[in-house]
């Protein structure tokens, strides 16, 4: 470094003629970042001048408080980053800003040096040091004025594109420092008031140092309203929150304090479900809040959004790989201060910090629906509906989910209530009756409407029927009948018209017709059609039209695979139905013998029979129906 008149030169000890054009082209895509770097930076060194005072090595003389100043002169052409911190002498601007540690750089420079595409490059800046020289993705100069909290004369570093610096004598009154950036012509918009702004919001909104922002071309322009300009000035406000509510214990935040909060971070008018404030201590420590958002219909999108921060500074807008692909519904933010404030996707996938933490959120948010549903279980309830696809999405990824969240997890039943597994197969006044509850079969619905005829029979003999009309909860009690097993608690999943349960019919055999039997043959068109016989208690019901639960779950799980795989043209799994015959039926006994004596109406009555029964499996198809609305004007045409 040379001398001569208070100007002192000299070259930033790194092959500049590389590094800066890498700077320039390789972070392009993270341009925005600088502004982070340079901020961080100044909160970096009011948080040091902070510490030394908290030791009691200097007073704080400081009656202003501290802050951090981002100004925009537009006609100047010129950003600057202005903090009242720790501040620099000349020897530490050489030693900190006059060499760029570069750990493995040259390896990077060969590697892509003449590629074309930067997309590999994502978090450079993070991983080679480089926050400070981010300045240069949008300057073409930079100035650093400083004057040290030592006391010493104030320094002036000015650094072009090129690397090559030049000391002066500063000007700067007070410790701090100023990073005046001269904005290239390329890129003149980082002079908007507005992107700044929104840069800041952005990156900056819940650092530890109030930040504020000020546009030198509005301030000089007049006000149109000589009312309003004769009146005071407003006191600046700060753009940032200094004291985030993932900071502060739970016991000091208020419902309606997540509430704001949530709506000030992602901009959403719903009020959330509900949400999960995280302190973890040692050896974790991280913090943060995370909601269950509120949904408008199921067809909404469920991706969320959770925001990583480093001791309050702003690092990704959605990092997946700290959060369980099944709980990516959730929105939040966690500040992490064990993550280098740049990361890399390579670095969080491969991480021991970052599945910890992982499995930490897991374990919090089963905590957090196990006290709701123990202590609040209205408001469970009232929430379920909302979150049960996730709950039971997260159960089938995830069998330690499962297994801290079994208890809590709740069924709905036609009337209305929610039950778990225990309270089912647990009525109060003996509604269940003892040998379904000692088999414990716990009776369901995919359709309260289409299957309404099943659920009076079930509801006029006590048994309550739950309602399990998603598309996952097949798939859902077929992984929770195998959780559990065939212990005591083991528990099966029928549908209601999957068979007709003991608790339908009435004791003694039931006479049964093969003249019967080989007409419903021969009206379904199924010569191997199983046909049964049973006296059910609702004498109203002449037959019933059945499928085993392995048959139905089969053909589901096809038709789910076909449409998976795109092969929605091929053929569909048949579907093996059983029709039992309610003996006890008046119009059963008119037909038996009517089978002998009059064959015609006989068919046409079974004819009927059928295609009602069908109606309650699924809908007719286009013959199907005409027929059945031949035969039924010509059934009434007999009465």
């Amino acid at each position: 470094m040379t001398t001569s008149n208070n100007r002192r030169s000299g070259g930033i000890s790194v092959e500049t003629a590389h590094i800066f054009p890498i700077i320039k082209k390789w972070l392009y895509s993270e341009k925005d970042i600088f502004l982070r770097e340079l901020v961080s930076n100044a909160a970096d060194a009011v948080t040091k001048y902070k510490r030394l005072v908290s030791l009691g090595e200097i007073e704080d003389t400081d009656e202003n408080g501290y802050r951090i100043t981002v100004k925009v002169d537009k006609v100047a052409g010129t950003l600057t980053v202005s903090d009242n911190g720790i501040g620099m002498t000349e020897d530490e601007v050489t030693r900190y800003l006059g060499n760029i540690a570069l750990s493995g750089a040259l390896d990077f420079i060969n590697k892509y040096e003449g590629e074309k595409d930067s997309s590999n490059s994502t978090g450079i800046i993070g991983h080679f040091g480089l926050g400070f020289y981010s300045a240069f993705m949008v300057a073409d100069t930079v100035e650093v004025v400083t004057k040290s909290y030592t006391g010493t004369p104030a320094v002036r570093w000015v650094c072009n594109a090129d690397g090559s610096y030049e000391f002066f004598d500063g000007d700067r009154e007070e410790r701090g420092t100023d990073i005046i950036l001269h904005i290239t012509e390329d890129e003149l918009a980082y002079l908007g008031a507005y992107k700044l702004r929104e840069m800041l919001d952005k990156y900056c909104s819940f650092m530890p140092t109030e930040i504020y922002f000020e546009d030198v071309t509005e301030e000089d322009e007049p006000a149109e309203n000589t009312d309003e300009a004769a009146d005071e000035p407003a006191a600046p406000a700060p753009i940032n929150d200094v004291s985030p509510l993932w900071q502060k214990a739970p016991s000091e935040c208020t419902d309606e304090d997540y509430k704001d909060f949530y709506r000030k971070v992602f901009h959403d008018f719903r009020e959330p479900l509900f949400h999960i404030h995280i302190n973890a201590d040692y050896p974790l420590n991280f913090k943060g809040i995370l909601y269950f958002p509120r949904l408008g219909n199921e067809y909404e999108s469920i991706e969320g959004q959770v925001k990583l921060y480093y001791n309050q500074v702003f690092v990704a807008d959605n990092i997946k790989e700290v959060i369980p692909d099944y709980l990516l519904m959730l929105k939040g933010v966690l500040d992490c201060p064990e993550l280098p404030l740049n990361v890399s996707r390579s670095y969080l996938q491969n991480n021991t910090y970052v599945s910890k933490v992982s499995a930490h959120i897991v374990k919090k948010v089963c905590d957090k629906l196990n006290s709701l549903c123990d202590t609040d279980r209205e408001t469970y309830e009232g929430v379920w509906d909302s979150i049960r696809t996730f709950v039971e999405y997260a159960c089938m990824r995830d069998r330690k989910f499962y297994d801290r969240i079994k208890d809590s997890l709740l069924f709905k039943l036609t009337d209305g209530k929610y039950v778990t597994v225990d309270e089912y197969f647990k009525p109060a006044d003996e509604i269940q009756e003892t040998a379904e509850k000692a088999e414990r079969i716990m009776y369901y619905t995919s359709d309260p409407e289409g299957q309404a005829q099943y659920i009076s029979l079930f509801e006029a003999e006590g048994i309550r029927v739950a309602v399990l009309d998603k598309l996952i909860d097949s798939q859902f009690v077929q992984m929770y009948e195998n959780y559990v097993g065939k212990d005591e608690n083991a528990v099966k999943f029928l549908r209601i018209d999957a068979d007709v349960a003991a608790a339908l019919t009435k004791d003694g055999e039931a006479a049964e017709s093969q003249a019967l039997t080989d007409l419903y043959r021969k009206v379904s068109g199924n010569e191997t059609l199983e046909v049964k016989y049973a006296a059910l208690k609702d004498e109203t019901v002449p037959a019933m039209l059945t499928v085993s639960e392995q048959s139905r779950r089969m053909e589901e799980m096809m038709r789910m695979y076909s449409m998976q795989s795109g092969m929605d043209g091929m053929p569909a799994t048949p579907v093996a139905y059983t029709m039992t015959v309610n003996t006890a039926s008046p119009l059963t006994e008119r037909m038996i013998p009517l089978c002998d004596t009059d064959p015609a109406k006989a068919e046409l009555l079974a004819t009927q029979v059928y295609r009602l029964c069908l109606l309650s499996q699924r809908r007719l198809t286009a013959e199907e129906l005409k027929t059945f609305l031949a035969d039924s004007f010509d059934l009434l045409g007999q009465i």
